[in-house]
């Protein structure tokens, strides 16, 4: 008996960072699912504890799907944590290499993970921003803005540097 394959064109994974330690397969499955047909969905566990390492991975079946999902949930909260979601890059040299990195010093307390985002997003696309915060959860007062492109990331320095965002001074 010959059974009827359905094949899509897979995008590229969603990075989904700062998960809840309760957040399952199943629990990522039903928050990204209304967006379109999920292929994969992958909680990251250290391989001895069997725990939650705060991230994992959703790729869809269409990469418009993918987009709107991101557009719509980067940093909203699951289980009381906003999520980090962003396009995940299998090659660490370009993670690691620096380009398109800015660090941000001296931060209002009162800035978080989104705001930065929306500032620093019309300058170009943002791969992913982040508000360092101490281990009791309290901003440390920096952050860092990866941008997809060197251009962008010296674009923003350009117009921001020295700028008064919420009565801090970059």
């Amino acid at each position: 008996m010959l059974r009827r394959l359905t094949l899509f064109p897979l995008s590229g994974p969603l990075f989904v960072g700062n998960l809840h330690p309760h957040v399952t397969e199943q629990v990522l499955l039903s928050v990204f699912l209304p967006f379109g047909p999920v292929c994969f969905v992958k909680v990251c566990r250290d391989r001895a504890t069997n725990l939650s390492r705060g991230f994992g991975f959703v790729t869809f079946a269409h990469h418009h799907d993918a987009e709107n999902a991101l557009d719509a949930l980067i940093f909203s909260e699951l289980l009381g944590k906003p999520m980090r979601i962003m396009w995940a890059q299998r090659d660490s040299t370009l993670r690691k290499s620096g380009i398109g990195n800015i660090i941000i010093k001296g931060l209002a307390r009162d800035i978080d993970d989104l705001a930065l985002y929306d500032t620093f997003s019309c300058f170009g696309e943002v791969l992913s921003s982040r508000v360092v915060c101490d281990s009791n959860g309290q901003p440390k007062g920096y952050g860092f803005v990866h941008y997809g492109t060197p251009e962008a990331a010296e674009l923003a320095i350009e117009k921001l540097d020295g700028i008064i965002l919420n009565n801090a001074y970059y």
